[in-house]
């Protein structure tokens, strides 16, 4: 049972969110650059709101998927979660994030329909049933890390509060990034891709063998976090089974970080074959957070150092 359990409860759910309004499009206004820290802002506040704290709920990742915008959140506590549940269905999360967004993004009015899932389950048909919400929600266990676009708005956002509340002389709890786990992307419906493909960021790809390219671009820009990625990758290879990650390390030492990394992955090809698919990298590059790396083997968006 729940509140039997000596471990921590920990649990999570994706928040659908579309604005009813044509001239409002949440995903866009996400992926503008200028657009995107106000949207990041009201969706932390309206969240704060929900629970009391701050640190109440954690948001993991902030997917696009037209014409939705799709959050992925973290309950560290049971208490934490009941609070949202009952803001969500009282209508009290609704309103506050139509009012922050209102004036983050200098906005008339953002209308908004909200959608709460956890994997297939659709919360909205049992809100009811806060016990059985719970339950969906603590089963749904976070197995990788946060995003660090987030890490870097929720940055942006702490020096914005700090500012302001030496300015304004108000006092503003600090949100510090909370380095969380985060759930592989459920396309929306919750089918799963076709054999052979992958989804990554609402996207479907094709699941190919790891490439030079791939390899060159990946010892280039993982950097420092090269063992953290053959961790990841160990967990399903043998031949990068401890002590060997660390010999890597140790044997290449003078020739740097690129050439560790590049043996690692050079490992990696080499005792799986065909099985070493980009698939599994990518994965074990998300588990990291190391997004940007990812978006750049899937060619997502043009060469950017992502170390």
């Amino acid at each position: 049972k729940m509140a039997g359990s000596s471990s921590p409860w920990i649990g999570s759910a994706y928040l659908f969110l579309q604005s009813t309004s044509k001239t409002v499009v949440l995903p866009s206004l996400y992926e503008s650059s200028q657009e995107k820290p106000g949207v990041f802002r009201a969706l932390k506040l309206a969240l704060a709101d929900s629970t009391g704290s701050m640190n109440g709920v954690d948001m993991l990742k902030v997917h696009c998927s037209h014409p939705q915008l799709i959050v992925q959140l973290k309950f560290c506590r049971q208490e934490n979660c009941r609070r949202f549940l009952r803001s969500y269905r009282d209508g009290a999360l609704q309103k506050a994030l139509q009012n922050h967004l209102q004036l983050s993004l200098a906005m008339t009015t953002v209308p908004l329909e909200m959608e709460l899932k956890t994997g297939s389950e659709h919360l909205d048909n049992m809100l009811k049933d806060e016990d059985r919400c719970l339950e969906c929600i603590y089963r749904e266990k976070p197995d990788r890390l946060r995003d660090e676009e987030l890490t870097e708005l929720e940055e942006h956002l702490k020096g914005l509060t700090v500012h302001q509340s030496t300015t304004n002389n108000v006092a503003i709890k600090d949100c510090a990034p909370l380095k969380s786990p985060s759930l592989p992307y459920p396309s929306p419906g919750s089918s799963l891709p076709p054999p052979g493909t992958f989804i990554f960021q609402g996207q479907q790809f094709d699941n190919r063998t790891i490439t030079l390219d791939d390899h060159q671009k990946f010892a280039k820009l993982v950097s420092k976090k090269w063992k953290q990625v053959g961790r990841s990758l160990q967990k399903s290879c043998r031949a990068l089974r401890d002590p060997v990650i660390d010999n890597l390390a140790l044997e290449y030492e003078r020739e740097g970080l690129y050439e560790q990394a590049y043996q690692l992955l050079l490992k990696f090809i080499q005792s799986e074959g065909k099985k070493a698919t980009i698939a599994r990298l990518i994965t074990a590059l998300e588990e990291n957070g190391l997004i940007s790396l990812a978006e750049e083997l899937l060619g997502l968006h043009s060469n950017e150092d992502c170390s």
